[in-house]
């Protein structure tokens, strides 16, 4: 938790007990539904909770922004995304339905009212979104084609409505599959803990 903290001092009171929260929750729901590794659960706010909101050092999104979060797993990015911006709203989708349990009893539990969740295919889902978030679920040639027909035309955003990518920032292959701009932000950059040596967040935008 301190490590929120130090690279988020201006957190309200209620985010800094939700994100005080968040730890023993997963790590309850974790005995019970193997969603994240026992190791990683060691590093749990480095590994999941402050690398999610590697997103809120590129972006703050504005009020009433609407965010995919595609192959959430067990509500990462989008849980810590939601308690940063409670004026933001959160879809979750996952095809493990397991997953998606964990995802609304933690929400729940949070009191989160930004959060929507779903077991289902990103195919699957028929709605428009300013960005689609994700943690490096599979190669950008793959995930693109499942939601580039999902983004509002306007732009209410810093940054361009489009694609907002975790994933390590040797991408050269990937992006030489895709042939689609992108803008690449080093973790490093605003981290400076071991672990985000290699993490960046890649925003490709959707072009009109």
């Amino acid at each position: 938790m301190e490590l929120i903290l130090k690279y988020f001092p201006e957190l309200t009171e209620i985010q800094i007990k939700q994100f005080r929260e968040l730890g023993p929750l997963y790590q309850e729901w974790n005995d019970k539904i193997n969603v994240i590794s026992r190791k990683d659960m060691e590093h749990f706010y480095e590994r999941h909770v402050l690398h999610s909101l590697g997103l809120a050092k590129v972006i703050q999104f504005a009020p009433g922004t609407k965010i995919l979060d595609v192959g959430t797993g067990g509500g990462f990015p989008g849980i810590p995304l939601a308690i940063m911006f409670p004026e933001t709203n959160f879809y979750l989708v996952d095809s493990i339905g397991k997953k998606i349990k964990v995802v609304l009893e933690v929400a729940a539990a949070l009191g989160l009212t930004n959060v929507r969740a779903k077991h289902c295919r990103a195919e699957e889902v028929n709605e428009k979104f300013d960005f689609v978030v994700s943690r490096a679920v599979t190669r950008l040639i793959n995930f693109y084609p499942w939601v580039h027909n999902k983004f509002t035309k306007k732009s209410i955003n810093t940054l361009d409505n489009g694609i907002l990518y975790l994933k390590g920032i040797d991408l050269s292959e990937e992006f030489d599959e895709l042939h689609k701009p992108y803008q690449l932000f080093a973790l490093t950059e605003y981290f400076e803990e071991e672990f985000f040596e290699s993490k960046g967040v890649i925003h490709i935008p959707i072009l009109w």
